[in-house]
């Protein structure tokens, strides 16, 4: 066993208050299989902290009305919730005004918008959309879907042994037939951190908008989309420390004004009659139907916790902590790191000689360790690195180098059980 040699660092990461940070996620405060758990999936969905969760009780407590239609106090409370999320979000990655950020249910409906109200209302036969290797199946099949009904062209930017996209020969696939690009911000099987900004300004070059797959990036990074200059970003609450159902997809405004409505129902409407329906202004003509008001204004909370802790501050003790567990993983005999991208998140991807991802997660859970093992929704890269599924440990803020040796123990627990 290797463990003997590994010694346990400071938890604090030096100032930064991991364990009162801690304190604020209850959730973290369990035993999983008689072991103190450990909550390594959160590029998955990532933890709750307490005025997330107090802020979907007291909603529902004391303001639970529909929103934008009745003119009675829970009503009125209930919309001003709502929009001053839309403010945040707005605030959060830097857009230029509120009526670009639409409210959907995650990423995946965000990128399936921009595809089926953008994408298929440009898009002609004989066009290209390109996107990587490494992309999650939301930023795949939703742009299959609309090649196959305009018939377009997906183009794939091919990946190396490190994990790093081959920007020369994203180059080569550009060229005036390219009518759109979608990218992976943060990679969620690999944690690489994409070249995004050189690549949108290589993109505009050609006259072709970008949509970037934020779902790994605004946890983790500074995102500021008027920077960057993307078309489209969309992002999820739930992994970024907010409720589950509900995201975010920002759109320049002039590209959302021309865009016809991705569904239709209540709320995106001016006025109906039978013979014509007027569409509402944006960004409510794309958010048809009751939406999840909860999950917005647990959202609001989110990005205000998110904010009191600091990026900055919780992006460098999360760099600190992938260090640590790249040193510690990687000194286990058999294991093996996919994805060594010289910039990257908090999520490492590994396999291990005779062991299935799948059998190695059943393990670490028996020792309190949860993990993801699979193919992460990203089939394709799987082949391109020749493994049918990687175990995944990904972290947040919340996690110590403790952990990560609890992590390690559990492995070598593993490969006993198989050696």
């Amino acid at each position: 066993m290797s463990t003997g040699t590994r010694m346990s660092q400071p938890t604090s990461g030096g100032a930064f208050p991991v364990q009162r940070i801690r304190d604020d996620f209850p959730v973290l405060n369990q035993r999983v299989n008689g072991q103190p758990l450990v909550y390594l999936d959160n590029a998955s969905t990532a933890q709750k902290p307490r005025v997330v969760i107090d802020t979907l009780s007291r909603y529902y407590a004391e303001d639970n009305a529909n929103i934008h239609r009745a003119i009675h106090t829970l009503a009125e409370r209930a919309t001003q919730a709502y929009e001053r999320t839309r403010s945040k979000v707005r605030e959060f990655i830097n857009a230029a005004d509120s009526r670009e950020i639409i409210f959907v249910r995650g990423t995946t409906e965000g990128i399936n918008l921009a595809a089926q109200s953008y994408a298929r209302s440009v898009l002609t036969e004989g066009d290209e959309i390109i996107v990587s290797a490494m992309e999650h199946h939301s930023n795949i099949v939703p742009w299959q879907l609309v090649c196959q009904q305009v018939g377009a062209r997906l183009r794939v930017i091919p990946v190396d042994d490190d994990g790093e996209l081959l920007v020369d020969e994203y180059r080569r696939l550009l060229s005036e037939r390219t009518k759109l690009v979608a990218l992976a911000h943060v990679s969620n099987v690999l944690g690489t951190i994409n070249p995004v900004k050189q690549m949108i300004e290589m993109a505009h070059s050609h006259g072709a908008p970008v949509l970037l797959d934020g779902a790994q990036a605004v946890p983790h990074l500074r995102v500021d989309v008027r920077d960057l200059d993307c078309d489209f970003y969309a992002f999820s609450s739930h992994k970024l420390y907010g409720p589950t159902g509900v995201g975010a997809l920002y759109g320049k405004a002039d590209l959302l004004e021309e865009m016809p409505p991705y569904q239709g129902g209540g709320e995106m409407i001016a006025s109906v009659t039978f013979e014509k329906t007027q569409y509402n202004v944006l960004p409510y003509k794309f958010e048809a139907g009751t939406p999840n008001i909860a999950g917005v204004v647990g959202l609001g909370a989110a990005i205000d916790y998110v904010q009191q802790v600091g990026l900055s501050a919780a992006g460098g003790y999360e760099h600190e902590l992938l260090d640590y567990a790249t040193g510690v993983l990687a000194a286990i005999p058999g294991l093996q790191i996919i994805g060594t991208a010289r910039e990257k998140a908090s999520v490492i991807s590994f396999v291990i000689d005779g062991i299935h991802a799948h059998d190695l997660g059943t393990i670490l859970d028996q020792h309190g360790v949860a993990i993801r093992a699979g193919h992460h929704c990203a089939m394709p890269l799987m082949q391109r690195f020749g493994v049918p599924a990687t175990a995944r440990a990904s972290f947040a803020f919340y996690n110590t180098r403790e952990e990560v040796d609890a992590l390690a123990r559990a492995v070598d627990a593993a490969i006993e059980v198989f050696g």
